[in-house]
């Protein structure tokens, strides 16, 4: 009888989770279509990377010059006779480059009505890095527009401005992933001359195919600039979005009021920044039954007092509301009624410190290190409050990097499983959050 008991107990536990499951899926957020400029671009194949593709390493390289070349000949539809170019005559640098290579640099050289002359000394300089102004150089020419006739070079930017190419201008540091954004708003601009677009030119001549260009349509997430802050991201119509230091602990935290001032964000197909990679936005629903969209989990929101496009009002207001940055700037910030504000990785999971480390040094090494992994990010931009400049690097006696605050290593401890947890806190009475405002250093150090 008492097994009987325990099967019908244990038959209607087992329906009241299916039940639940069942509740839970129903209520479950409405799927995500995400892509970013650099997948949109590989599918249009305007962009084509290197060896595995578009790769976030190859997206983060610094664009040379004969791939801005490469790309030139790419929108002019000229790529493939260049490669099968066998031209003798070449640049006196032309070795540098692939064999492949060769026959493009070649064929520049028996071309100079398209642009590409040599650096002198009859060079190329075909791995120098590039600039913004060089690339919109580039599109607009792409455009039918001509350098000396209806603009000068150094009045590319603000001539590229009036063809709606602005998206680029601000980059100081020119890398693929900005190939993808700026070459995907020229394919929206009118060709010189004419009501098509360049997709539209390029779909017309094969060069692009035309069941593809609808993805030229979706609504994107922007990306706006500003001296004080960095890149921040937006939504479709350029209103800044912000994560709640406090969602780390628990994604509900902004109720009631809190909403009225900081509304949540959702939307369920929209194209990326190429800055951004779709797969860290997500969505969740909330206990109220509302969906709302995460970057990196941490759950987006827009604030009441933000009236106009690129306002930033809300960042840092209590310290605990930021922009969103793309890699969310490599660090974060958590917040806990215990523990106040923290450090934490893009991802929200808690970094530490070791209070037996000293500037510069790590003292965790062996099975210390497998309980408390190094963190590093080769790029911080900290939330507003928090020094960038206090992030630095060291390199461990294996040759890995680790970054640090105000000199001291920062680590993960391998039972935080999820965001926001900070169950390393007080271990061994040696582990610790790193508050940015409060921490001066080790115990061992002073």
């Amino acid at each position: 009888m008492i097994n009987v008991k325990k099967a019908l107990i244990s038959s209607l536990l087992l329906a009241g989770i299916a039940a639940a499951t069942a509740a839970w899926s129903a209520a479950a957020a409405e799927p995500l279509n995400v892509k970013s400029e650099a997948d949109i671009a590989g599918d249009l194949g305007i962009l084509q990377g290197e060896g595995s593709g578009l790769t976030a390493e190859y997206l983060n390289k610094s664009t040379t010059r004969l791939q801005a070349a490469v790309m030139s000949l790419r929108l002019k539809g000229l790529e493939a006779e260049a490669l099968a170019f066998q031209g003798t005559a070449n640049f006196a640098d032309a070795g540098t480059v692939s064999k492949q290579n060769q026959a493009v640099l070649g064929y520049l050289k028996a071309h100079p009505d398209l642009g590409w002359q040599g650096t002198g000394s009859d060079a190329f300089e075909p791995l120098a890095a590039i600039t913004a102004q060089q690339y919109y150089k580039v599109l607009l020419e792409s455009l039918g527009y001509a350098q000396g006739t209806d603009f000068q070079y150094a009045e590319t930017i603000p001539f590229a401005g009036t063809k709606g190419l602005t998206r680029i201008a601000g980059v100081k540091t020119f890398k693929n992933l900005h190939i993808a954004s700026a070459t995907l708003e020229a394919l929206k601009a009118q060709v010189k001359g004419s009501t098509r677009t360049l997709a539209a030119d390029l779909s017309g001549k094969g060069r692009i195919s035309a069941s593809k260009l609808s993805e030229l349509d979706d609504p994107a997430l922007g990306l706006k600039q500003s001296d004080q802050l960095g890149s921040f991201l937006t939504d479709t119509k350029g209103m800044t979005l912000y994560y709640f230091t406090k969602d780390a602990a628990d994604v509900n935290s902004c109720v009631g009021a809190c909403l009225s001032a900081w509304p949540i964000f959702n939307d369920s197909s929209f194209t990326v920044p190429a800055e951004f990679s779709a797969a860290d936005f997500g969505k969740f629903t909330r206990t109220d039954g509302k969906d709302q969209l995460t970057y990196k989990g941490w759950p987006l929101y827009y604030f009441a007092k933000d009236k106009q496009p690129g306002d930033t009002t809300g960042d840092n207001v209590g310290k605990v509301w930021f922009v969103i940055k793309p890699g969310n700037g490599g660090i974060a910030i958590g917040t806990k009624p215990d523990l106040g504000n923290y450090l934490t990785d893009a991802n929200g999971m808690t970094l530490y410190y070791y209070d037996k480390d000293t500037k510069g040094v790590s003292n965790c090494s062996g099975k210390c290190l497998e309980k408390w992994p190094a963190f590093y990010s080769d790029a911080i931009s900290a939330p507003t409050g928090v020094n960038s400049a206090d992030f630095g690097t060291l390199t461990r006696a294996d040759g890995s990097l680790q970054t640090t605050y105000k000199g001291f290593p920062l680590y993960y401890w391998v039972d935080d499983k999820k965001m926001g947890d900070t169950t390393g806190q007080d271990v061994g009475h040696v582990w610790y959050v790193v508050d940015p405002a409060a921490f001066s250093g080790t115990k061992a150090s002073q």
